[in-house]
């Protein structure tokens, strides 16, 4: 999209693999926001080395999008790390970040502007805007900003219910999430020690520590279905082996990341933190007899 210095520049950032027919609807969803007179949208989508088409079907249709190939190594985390670094480097205003499998409603940008704008004006200080999600059969609440149970189970969250008001949250799921360009500056990018998972909460974590406050913005932004468990390492009806092996991959809980946000966000019981999972991964599996 043409750009015009007297509007907001907005960058929306997105990864994708594979799922080539939901990255077009929700491009497209995304285009068929309303209330953007003053709002120049850009995008970059790092394609991780999809085979379906993904890539070029999104070039012909798109031509705005900055299309980026990956090495089919990426995934959710380190693809947005490279989407990022990417928008980073031009400058924008906001940066949106946004699941391919999310599909915005048709006056999402404009209220997490707005959300934005308000929050700033009234704080004084930059902050981070979530918007929530439901499913698409159910409307069942299924991503948005997320809080703390309890500070002694620092990585226990339950979503924050949208409200009428914007609500203090701990940490966030990165499906659609705006940055302002100061609160980028202070936090900086995603963290690329990340295989997949837990770069946004990470990154909600590590915002709110430098004083850029999180926020669940009011009301539903968008349709996204909830991630099925059947088949993951938290599926008790798998065998110990295959929940192990599952825990281990990159869409699991890999000890490699773990082993950054409890060192990073457990203080000085890390260690405890860091194995307890696995630990009660195996004495469950041994206790219902799954070998």
């Amino acid at each position: 999209m043409s750009a015009d210095k007297s509007k907001v520049r907005v960058c929306v950032l997105m990864t994708s693999f594979n799922r080539r027919e939901k990255t077009l609807e929700c491009l497209n969803a995304l285009v068929r926001n309303q209330d953007l007179e003053q709002i120049v949208l850009s995008a970059v989508l790092v394609d991780d080395g999809s085979t379906d088409g993904t890539a070029d079907a999104v070039r012909a249709q798109f031509t705005w999008v900055q299309v980026v190939s990956g090495n089919s190594n990426l995934f959710w985390c380190r693809g947005m790390h490279k989407a990022f670094e990417i928008a980073l480097q031009v400058g924008y205003d906001y940066y949106l970040w946004l699941n391919d499998d999310s599909f915005l409603r048709a006056d999402a940008v404009s209220r997490l502007l707005k959300c934005e704008v308000e929050l700033y004006q009234r704080l004084g200080k930059p902050v981070i805007v979530v918007g929530s999600t439901v499913d698409f059969e159910d409307g069942h609440l299924t991503y948005g900003g997320e809080k703390q149970v309890s500070k002694f189970k620092p990585f226990t969250l339950s979503r924050v219910v949208p409200g009428a008001e914007p609500q203090r949250c701990d940490s966030m799921n990165g499906n659609i999430v705006l940055i302002s360009a100061a609160a980028a500056k202070i936090v900086g990018n995603l963290d690329p020690a990340f295989e997949h998972a837990m770069g946004d909460t990470d990154y909600a974590l590590r915002a709110n520590r430098l004083g850029v406050s999180v926020w669940a913005a009011p009301g539903v932004f968008g349709e996204c279905g909830h991630n099925l468990m059947h088949g993951t390492f938290v599926d008790s009806s798998l065998p110990l082996r295959k929940r192990w092996k599952a825990m281990m991959s990159r869409k699991g809980l890999p000890w490699r990341s773990w082993l950054v946000m409890t060192r990073r966000h457990a203080g000085w019981l890390w260690p405890i933190y860091f194995s307890w999972p696995y630990v009660r991964l195996v004495v469950e599996s041994v206790s219902r007899g799954k070998l």
